[in-house]
């Protein structure tokens, strides 16, 4: 019996799967902490009986918006293997989840997976539970096969990954010489592919800056009858400064905020051409009759390795039906930033002030300006000719028969650079999830297929980066 038919026999992968999308680990909403520190504990078991040395590493309280502290949930270190003449491969992923209630229109119950088509619903099934579980039944088939496994393997897994990983940074940092000390190969995957159909394997996203921009006007609210055409409205030197940052066609207008931007290189040109990318139905997926560009390569461009400007909302303004005559005294406007290789963070903080400051100060208005940067994330972008992507896209080329697409991602997914920063270690993003998979909607899902070829996919990549690996260790003697 081979390592694939093992896998592909085995129904408790989906058995498996039930059980931990069954546990409400939303990390967004402190009253459900309990959930997501019982759903570490259950991974915890679950590598513990792959054979692997676990720790549990407490984390600080977390203070939430009430003034209460409540423990964060343990983070997972656990090692398999210590064999030096092997390569180490870490593995990192997260068993939380956002908030879902079947009321915001899940067609079924989100905490029960349901098999629909061949389509496997329920919340965390893509994000990412069901990667996580890959990965564990991929080492467990070694196992039940009693084959050695190629690799020595790492498993660093988090409980609060969709709530910005609170303190996962600083225990990287003091497990850089420790934990990470003897890892060559970083694997991350939490993401989805660009197809329903063909597999990809990811080498960067982009990071974001998010900003407030705040106009005070009066002490309090005014009536627009008594005082409308008298006083200077600051809804209106918010619209103004908004305005001011991105044109019809896309284009932020704030001076210098392409400067840092890396060149399209011919050669990342060329790494568009085989992706398969449908135009017309990419519009009916996201809804849009028309995009701002009209080719693959504009499309991607834009939508990966150019910066984009979004406006999100207005604080401090009426929004319920109908019409409150009112002029508000104080109102903040909420955009982002999403950033490229190579820009940097501050700069671009300098840069957004120092344009907002330069539109408000023309306007003559005698409001209050202020203008803060929220939490932001660099872009991470890594070389796909480290052995770990040959190694990759030759597993995929064996489970899937095609060869994958090398694409990047137009979000953030802020753990990638930050592995890569303070390990320095090769980190790649090595996704199993479809297109139209729908993290954090209502109809997220995996497919069967997906996670029966994505078991099998892990499989034969930690064999093809054993080999890969043994061989260039050879030809650098």
């Amino acid at each position: 019996m081979t390592l694939h038919n093992t896998m592909h026999d085995h129904c408790f992968l989906f058995q498996t799967l039930k059980k931990w999308v069954a546990v409400e680990s939303d990390s967004i909403q402190p009253a459900q902490r309990s959930e997501v520190k019982k759903m570490v504990e259950m991974a915890a078991s679950c590598l513990r009986d792959l054979g692997a040395n676990v720790t549990l590493v407490d984390m600080p309280v977390h203070e939430v918006l009430d003034g209460r502290n409540i423990s964060l949930p343990p983070v997972i270190l656990a090692e398999l293997g210590e064999d030096p003449l092997k390569p180490t491969v870490c593995f990192y992923g997260h068993v939380d989840v956002m908030p879902a209630n079947k009321s915001d229109g899940w067609e079924t119950d989100p905490y029960i997976l349901t098999d629909i088509g061949g389509n496997l619903y329920g919340r965390g099934a893509t994000d990412n539970k069901g990667p996580v579980l890959a990965w564990i039944h991929a080492v467990s088939a070694f196992k039940e096969l009693r084959k050695d496994l190629p690799v020595n393997l790492k498993f660093l897994i988090e409980g609060m990954e969709e709530a910005i990983s609170i303190g996962l940074k600083e225990l990287v940092e003091r497990e850089k010489e420790q934990f990470f000390s003897n890892v060559n190969y970083i694997v991350i995957s939490d993401n989805t592919w660009l197809s329903t159909e063909k597999p990809a394997l990811t080498y960067g996203t982009r990071g974001n800056a998010g900003f407030s921009v705040e106009v005070q006007g009066g002490e309090r609210d005014l009536h627009s009858g008594a005082l409308g055409g008298i006083v200077q409205e600051p809804m209106s030197d918010l619209i103004a400064l908004l305005g001011s940052l991105v044109d019809s066609s896309g284009h932020i207008l704030i001076p210098g905020i392409y400067d840092d931007v890396a060149n399209f290189t011919e050669e990342e040109k060329k790494l568009y051409e085989p992706i398969e990318f449908d135009i017309e139905q990419y519009k009916v997926d996201v809804g849009v009759k028309k995009f701002l560009y009209d080719t693959k390569e504009e499309i991607l461009s834009h939508l990966w390795r150019f910066p984009s400007l979004s406006i999100h909302g207005i604080e401090g303004a009426f929004h319920e039906k109908g019409i409150k005559t009112v002029i508000p005294s104080r109102v903040i406007g909420k955009f982002s930033i999403r950033q490229v290789p190579h820009m940097n963070l501050s700069t671009v903080e300098c840069q957004v002030k120092r344009h907002l400051e330069k539109v408000f100060s023309e306007r003559n208005s005698p409001n209050k300006l202020r203008v803060y940067a929220e939490e932001g994330a660099s872009p991470w972008i890594t070389n796909i000719s480290d052995p770990q992507y040959k190694a990759a896209a030759k597993a995929i080329k064996r489970v899937f028969k095609k060869d994958p697409d090398m694409i990047r991602d137009g979000s953030t997914i802020p753990i990638a650079q930050m592995l890569q920063d303070i390990t320095k270690k090769s980190v790649m993003m090595f996704p199993i999830g479809a297109a139209d998979d729908g993290e954090h909607s209502q109809k997220e899902k995996i497919s069967r297929k997906n996670y029966i070829n994505g078991t099998k996919v892990f499989s034969s990549f930690l064999l093809e980066i054993a080999k890969l690996h043994k061989e260039l260790l050879r030809g650098s003697k």
